[in-house]
């Protein structure tokens, strides 16, 4: 079996899947999607993942015949359930939710609306898009620190990296990006440092990837 991901290196959704890849040791070829230049729009792209949108899991089986998923949360569920050890879910149902429901808040609270589409969007309806931004990863991040607090050990939840890990530290990089206040989320800072040490981490994050661009 091979993998292939079809990402792009500033893309917070495609970042989540890189870190799980490494921390599961998986091998992958990395196919660029420029999303700036309007790649994902191509007939072949979105034959492939019909939203438009990276990152994009290729499935390459021995038999030569290819899966393709998209969405970034149901392509770490898959990795998971494929390549169960280390697992990126708890063992306990309270856990396993708790771990879930973080990595919501960033995928369906914060990360759609600092999308290109959604920003370019606000700005055509004469809207601040930076403040847009801010805005809404300023409330999501309050709400993740707030539920992972209740669960938190090194990690978001416990002492091992989770999906909610997956999820928060490119929500943190993009946060820092976006020059969002981080004043009363000592906790998360303190997580996401932790991850970032890890060579798994280190290894995902856009500026290491081959079509990173200077900033």
């Amino acid at each position: 079996m091979k993998l292939r991901l079809h990402n792009y290196w500033r893309s917070s959704a495609s970042h989540r899947v890189r870190i799980a890849l490494g921390l599961k040791g998986l091998a992958y070829e990395y196919v660029v999607v420029d999303i700036t230049g309007g790649e994902q729009g191509s007939a072949a792209y979105r034959a492939r993942n019909p939203m438009q949108q990276v990152p994009t899991l290729e499935v390459v089986e021995d038999d030569g015949s290819s899966h393709f998923l998209p969405q970034s949360l149901a392509i770490l569920e898959f990795l998971d359930e494929r390549f169960p050890d280390p697992p990126l879910l708890p063992r306990d149902p309270y856990l396993r939710a708790r771990a879930r429901a973080l990595a919501e808040v960033v995928n369906a609270g914060i990360q759609p609306f600092q999308n290109l589409p959604a920003v370019r969007r606000v700005g055509a309806l004469g809207g601040d898009g930076a403040a847009w931004i801010r805005d809404f990863n300023a409330a999501g991040l309050r709400a993740f620190a707030a539920l992972a607090a209740e669960s938190a050990g090194r990690f978001c939840v416990g002492d091992t990296p989770t999906l909610a890990d997956c999820c928060l530290v490119p929500q943190m990089q993009s946060a820092r990006r976006f020059e969002v206040p981080l004043d009363g989320l000592e906790l998360l800072v303190r997580i996401a440092d932790t991850c970032e040490k890890l060579p798994a981490f280190a290894a995902a994050a856009p500026a290491a990837q081959p079509d990173a661009k200077p900033t």
